[in-house]
């Protein structure tokens, strides 16, 4: 029976993506939807392991299972690292992307295409059900913040994240690409082979 890995979340797309990352892996991947008994992880750590970190390790010693906590975001240096850590509450509301798009660009306007270069983060942490962290990974992804919308793909600022080499946006990329790309994907990859050595099929 293939072993169990918790995904220290509740957003849909994201779960959705990390599925398609590890998919091919022999676990089950759930998320907090089946454990009515999870906690809600106060998400205040100043860094994106911290909180990546809290995650994992809370999660997992309330539900009793392997866990992966992963906290991703946006930095753009020209705003001093903002949004950083606050990417899914930028404008004050947890998970409202065309707000935060908004407040993005809004601060972005006055200044030159050059000057808006920004790369996202992931963070992830894996845990044992006893609240051990076993790995922590990072990945990271370069692009430019442009100032239109461009494609209905992926989530967060992804529409206005272009990646130059391929002259397009995260919300116009294939899924494939976009996994090969990503922060995300790249994060996962690292951790690929420490979860087949620490989930083993019963």
């Amino acid at each position: 029976m293939p072993p169990i890995l918790v995904l220290g979340t509740r957003n849909a797309k994201k779960r959705q993506e990390i599925e398609e990352i590890l998919g091919d892996l022999d676990i089950r991947l759930q998320d907090l939807s089946a454990y009515s008994d999870a906690p809600e992880v106060v998400e205040d750590g100043t860094t994106f392991e911290a909180n990546a970190r809290k995650k994992a390790i809370e999660t997992a010693q309330a539900i009793g299972q392997w866990t992966l906590g992963e906290d991703s975001g946006l930095v753009v240096p020209a705003l001093g690292g903002r949004p950083g850590v606050l990417s899914a509450r930028y404008a004050g509301k947890q998970g409202d992307d065309a707000a935060n798009n908004l407040k993005l660009l809004a601060e972005l306007a006055p200044l030159p295409i050059e000057k808006r270069t920004a790369y996202y983060v992931c963070t992830a942490a894996l845990s044992d059900p006893r609240g051990m962290v076993h790995a922590v990974v990072e990945g990271r992804c370069h692009g430019r913040i442009i100032a239109e919308r461009r494609g209905e793909g992926g989530f967060g600022y992804d529409p206005y994240f272009l990646i130059e080499e391929y002259h397009q946006t995260f919300g116009e990329l294939s899924s494939r690409v976009k996994h090969a790309l990503s922060h995300r994907g790249r994060a996962l990859l690292q951790l690929r082979p420490i979860l087949r050595q620490c989930l083993k099929p019963v």
